[in-house]
């Protein structure tokens, strides 16, 4: 039996897949570093905790609504949402860019966008947690949460509408809000 010697192409694409796989690999580690460091500071004092130091007071659970946050945490909050987008989302979920699906490099400048994506994030970190969402949780979380959210950002009349419809045509447009007068007081 003769044993083939790989060809420099065939070696130089096993690398390249080994390279893919060790990245989207390292990806995910730290995707799932930052989430046991949120549920870390997350979980409740244990009798143990309480006895021995006395604890800083935790922070204020955060509100849904990311956009209400003060400047700081809305920072740190927006930080860890960018690498899910980056790291989960697009790189797991996303489909193509075309003229019937919109997408912006620029999310976080879409305050449409950042609102629908931290939702979905916050859903994401309940659901495909086995001892909140169960078995069942990341099935639940794509039917309930991503396609509708995914539906409403990407639509050609969306916050991404005047955003990349092509991938190698960048763009990048702010739409502008639509006016709103103020009530007349009775």
């Amino acid at each position: 039996m003769t044993e083939q010697i790989p060809t420099p192409e065939a070696t130089a694409e096993d690398v390249a897949d080994l390279r893919a796989t060790v990245e989207a690999l390292a990806a995910q580690l730290e995707v799932t570093h930052r989430l046991v460091e949120n549920l870390r500071d997350a979980a409740p004092a244990t009798a143990a905790d309480t006895n021995s130091v006395k604890q800083a007071p935790r922070p204020p659970s955060v509100p849904p609504l990311i956009l209400k946050l003060d400047e700081k945490t809305y920072d740190a909050e927006l930080s860890s949402l960018a690498t899910w987008v980056e790291y989960v989302l697009v790189a797991c979920y996303l489909t193509e860019v075309s003229s019937s699906s919109p997408w912006c490099a620029y999310w976080f400048e879409h305050p449409q966008a950042v609102v629908r994506l931290h939702a979905l994030w916050l859903a994401w970190q309940e659901l495909t947690t086995p001892e909140t969402g169960g078995y069942t949780g990341p099935s639940i979380w794509a039917r309930d949460h991503l396609d509708p959210c995914m539906a409403q950002l990407r639509d050609p009349s969306g916050p991404f509408a005047a955003c990349m419809t092509h991938p190698e045509r960048p763009q990048h447009t702010v739409l502008p809000q639509p006016p709103v007068e103020q009530l007349a007081a009775p």
